[in-house]
């Protein structure tokens, strides 16, 4: 069926949380909506202020170009532009942006009438830039403690807060984001791979149902999951993994100030050691 004619099945009025008939609107085959305005006015504002901060910094190299937080001194006030400030306008224009994005998500699920899966789980990654640029920089009273906009510095934040805390591994949060991270990879790609080899048979087979792939998993570990198992089992890993992410940055500084190597001292300290 052709995507166009398809649409109009489901282009039905209503589902809007703002703005009524007003904004229930659609440029060719995409839904825009109140949300779909306000998502492409913070990301036109967004990316204007970013190249403004690139010519301010005096290369247009994309692997250079840095956009930095305000200077610690500055708190958790207002910066001047060229001293932080952009950074500050662009992290509420991105806010918007994301934020909108999901609100949109949530109108388009009302119009097909069915669950906010999709948009529950973008809020997760919306919730894990938020705790970085916002949430952690309030907790420790400064908006410096936010991440600089840029690739190489950007990676330098990163190695830098985690030597901060001499090793960041040993964060217990850390360990399970990470863990969830790679179960979902391994869970995910085992899902996949089956089901490539399941719909390609070699020539001369037969198509294989999903009950091969059932059959499959039951021969080799025991237990299959599901069709529809596997995939509520990934979205689980998956924002498991950033939830935990989350978690493991928010608390490293607001509630842990030492290294995370010191915190594991709680083990040895047990009873069953004595």
């Amino acid at each position: 069926m052709a995507i166009l004619s398809f649409e109009k099945k489901y282009r039905v009025r209503g589902g809007t949380l703002v703005g009524g008939d007003l904004f229930d609107f659609w440029v060719g085959p995409f839904y825009v909506g109140f949300f779909g305005v306000t998502t492409i006015f913070f990301t036109a504002v967004g990316t204007a202020l970013i190249l403004w901060g690139a010519a301010l910094g005096g290369t247009w190299n994309v692997w250079q170009i840095n956009i930095a937080p305000p200077d610690l001194s500055y708190g958790l006030g207002l910066a001047p532009l060229r001293e932080g400030g952009l950074w500050q306008l662009i992290t509420v224009c991105a806010t918007g942006a994301f934020v909108s994005w999901a609100l949109r998500e949530v109108e388009i699920c009302r119009k097909l009438g069915m669950g906010f899966h999709v948009p529950f789980a973008f809020s997760f990654a919306i919730l894990a830039y938020v705790t970085l640029v916002i949430v952690r920089p309030l907790l420790m009273g400064a908006w410096g403690h936010g991440f600089p906009y840029g690739i190489l510095s950007h990676l330098d934040w990163v190695s830098n807060t985690g030597y901060q805390y001499l090793h960041f591994h040993y964060n217990p949060a850390h360990m399970l984001a990470i863990t969830f991270f790679f179960t979902n990879c391994l869970a995910l790609g085992m899902h996949g791979g089956l089901v490539l080899s399941a719909s390609n048979p070699a020539p001369g087979e037969t198509y294989k149902t999903n009950e091969h792939e059932n059959t499959y998993f039951r021969d080799t570990i025991g237990y299959s999951i599901g069709t529809l198992g596997i995939h509520r089992l990934g979205l689980f890993l998956a924002l498991s993994a950033v939830f935990w992410s989350a978690v493991c940055i928010v608390i490293s500084g607001p509630f842990w100030t030492r290294g995370w190597p010191e915190w594991w001292t709680w083990w040895l300290k047990l009873p069953i050691w004595r």
